[in-house]
């Protein structure tokens, strides 16, 4: 959410931001803002007019009273000010509302470094990380990978959850718990602190983290309570934080977390049938930052530094893709994705997502920032360590052999006892 002053001083400057995001149809909501405002500010200072008068009126019934004189005049003219007050209350409290709405609909402010584009194929490539390998036989997918080993099944989640969901078996889940201790270690090591966040969160939390447009595709919410399942650990990481004043030497708070994350995923992709690419229900590893203002793009770049170490260390080729300015979430200032390479495929595909969100969470979590003098909104950041299911599809691609086993990537092999291969189950149940 931006700052209603901010948007009061720069209306011009807020109708480009849309330009840039190709958000257009949005420019009539500044104007509307912008009236909005005056308006309520017009009927505070009435409001405030009006109890001043009620003062000056009991003053001036008293002074009557105590010189013998009669006040029937200024007590009909008293009695009517509360009607008076709370009709305009009550305006203001319908103004107030759509005033929150629009705020909550206009996308936070574009860095100048963000790309201009329309959608993801405008996105920027920035930097390589590894060479993809050769392979002297025809790539599986993972699939089929999978399935030859007799590590995953498909079939019998869709029996009991439906598409998108899976079963890991034997090596596979085995090297997905993997991924999730070595992505722990590896950020605590970095000075993150670990959490494990709830996987439910209230819906002042959940419009405070998302945008209206990503809650309505993404989020699932628990029928007759106020609570729904988290898409990602960072949501519960900063909402922990929701209507609270942070000391300035608290900061930087940097918090690492893993978690389940649900996903209804609705939106022209779709869900894979068959697949891990993309799913109801996954495991991730997150990391997030609240900072001052003026720290916040040294530690975005801290953040993808720690992504692509994190491929590094797994052998995984990888790319970073600057967002275009199209296809910016609303909250974000400036976006980069990671994506590894798919040998299958031929092309890279999104594993992390790095984000600096400046003050626009914070306002709508209204999370501050006391410096003893002064308080003020503090920049918060997020970052995917990395999500396994992702993971495991670029693992199980990039370290076949033409018999169709899996080496194991060698960072994970002491999360594995030792183990340097997945091994196939020859069993049925």
């Amino acid at each position: 959410m931006l700052d209603i002053k901010f948007v009061r001083e720069n209306p011009e400057l807020i109708k480009e931001n849309l330009r840039k995001r190709f958000q257009e149809h949005k420019i009539p909501l500044v104007d509307e803002l912008i009236e909005k405002d005056k308006h309520n500010r017009e009927l505070m200072k009435q409001a405030q007019d009006l109890r001043k008068k009620r003062n000056d009126l009991s003053m001036q019934v008293n002074k009557l009273k105590k010189a013998g004189k009669k006040a029937d005049k200024e007590l009909e003219e008293a009695k009517k000010i509360p009607d008076e007050i709370t009709r305009i209350e009550e305006e203001q409290k319908n103004i107030q509302e759509t005033v929150i709405k629009i705020m909550y609909a206009l996308p936070n402010i574009i860095h100048d470094s963000v790309p201009i584009g329309k959608d993801s194929s405008e996105n920027v490539e920035k930097e390589k990380i590894g060479k993809p390998k050769d392979f002297d036989f025809e790539v599986k997918s993972h699939v089929e990978v999978a399935e030859g080993l007799g590590i995953i099944d498909f079939e019998s989640s869709a029996d009991t959850s439906g598409n998108g969901f899976y079963y890991l078996k034997g090596d596979l889940a085995l090297l997905n718990m993997a991924l999730i201790n070595f992505a722990r270690d590896y950020m605590v090591k970095q000075g993150y602190t670990y959490v494990e966040p709830p996987l439910m969160i209230h819906e002042k939390v959940l419009t405070g983290v998302y945008s209206k447009t990503e809650i309505d595709a993404m989020a699932y919410k628990v029928e007759g309570e106020d609570l729904f399942l988290i898409a990602t650990s960072e949501h519960p990481l900063i909402g922990m934080f929701i209507g609270k004043t942070l000391k300035k030497e608290d900061l930087p708070i940097k918090y690492t977390g893993y978690s389940m994350c649900f996903r209804k995923e609705v939106g022209a992709h779709g869900i894979d049938e068959r697949g891990l690419y993309r799913t109801h229900q996954f495991n991730k590893q997150e990391m997030v930052v609240i900072c001052e203002p003026k720290d916040s793009y040294k530690y975005y770049d801290e953040m993808i530094n720690h992504s692509k170490e994190v491929f590094r260390q797994l052998g995984i080729p990888v790319r970073v893709l600057e967002c275009c300015s199209g296809d910016l979430a609303d909250l974000k200032a400036k976006s980069a994705d990671l994506e590894a390479w798919s040998p299958r495929r031929k092309d890279y595909f999104e594993v992390c997502s790095c984000s600096n969100l400046t003050d626009n969470q914070s306002r709508r979590l209204n999370l501050k920032v006391s410096d003893g003098d002064n308080k003020y909104f503090p920049h918060t950041l997020n970052n995917t360590v990395i999500a396994t299911s992702r993971a495991l599809v670029a693992i199980l691609e990039n370290f076949q052999d033409k018999d169709g086993n899996v080496m194991v990537p060698k960072a994970l092999v002491p999360y594995m006892g030792g183990k340097t291969k997945l091994e196939r189950i020859t069993k049925r149940y």
